[in-house]
């Protein structure tokens, strides 16, 4: 199927922590969806986002009360890991999805100082280190289907749809079950919007999100870095191409006794010969 990405208005998820009942099949399916395996039997839960791990679901308690919360990409409206990268290795779709090209990614990290929610993750054990985050699954919306978190979720909990549908959604939940909830979406107005919103029992501060996000994007505060890039992207070619002139040398000198025993055996086969 031929995606629409450029012409669809945004989508996104909506989670609702109440409905969450933690069962983790929104992170399996995750793992699975973007090839990274089952967790080994004997692993402890995870403690936050990590290379492997794009979403997870962790265990809070506010008031004595149990909550279950997810971790991803908020998949920001205007997102500064977007602004920050300096070669697009990030890049925002129209239909909702924060994306990334990591043979653009040359490891700055920029992304992951730059992001308000503190998602992007780097494969510190990797030999070709990458950044790794929540996509949104864009190959599963490209081929007409919703996420895998969405689509396995037992309970409802994670929904997919129009971001404006979802808002809505979300709005009428809070005016029906005023005692059910905080009002609060968390991401309708945070860092200008997010295309993932969610809903919880209690405050978003103590369930461990950010508070008190400016209601502005953030990308033009990090153009204060960005406009220094140039300069860092400069250096960095300089000494990339000092070292890639030392390793050659290197090879160059380590070859040069073979190819003179070489030679001179060539010399004497010649020599031999008449």
């Amino acid at each position: 199927m031929k995606s629409d990405a450029g012409t669809r208005a945004p989508r996104g998820l909506l989670i609702d922590f109440t409905r969450c009942i933690g069962c983790d099949a929104c992170r399996l399916a995750c793992r699975e969806a973007n090839g990274l395996g089952a967790p080994a039997p004997d692993a402890p839960p995870p403690e936050d986002l990590g290379a492997s791990e794009l979403t997870v679901v962790l265990a809070r308690e506010v008031g004595g009360q149990a909550v279950h919360v997810r971790r991803l990409c908020m998949h920001c409206a205007d997102p500064a890991c977007v602004s920050a990268c300096p070669l697009g290795a990030l890049k925002k779709r129209a239909d909702g999805p924060v994306v990334y090209d990591p043979d653009l990614c040359f490891g700055c990290r920029y992304c992951m100082t730059a992001c308000p929610f503190q998602v992007p993750r780097y494969n510190w054990d990797s030999p070709a280190p990458v950044i790794h985050k929540c996509t949104l699954c864009y190959p599963r919306l490209d081929e007409g289907r919703e996420p895998a978190c969405a689509a396995v979720c037992p309970t409802g909990a994670t929904r997919y749809g129009p971001r404006e549908l979802l808002l809505r959604i979300a709005r009428e939940r809070l005016r029906s079950h005023p005692a059910r909830y905080t009002d609060h979406v968390y991401g309708e107005h945070e860092v200008g919007g997010t295309d993932v919103l969610m809903l919880a029992p209690a405050d978003f501060a103590a369930l461990g999100f950010p508070a008190g996000l400016p209601r502005r994007a953030l990308p033009a505060l990090t153009w204060a870095v960005q406009k220094r890039i140039p300069n860092v992207l400069a250096t960095g070619a300089v000494l990339l191409g000092g070292v890639w002139w030392i390793i050659h040398r290197r090879v160059q000198l380590a070859e040069r006794p073979a190819a003179a025993a070489d030679a001179r055996g060539a010399v004497a086969r010649r020599q031999g010969d008449s």
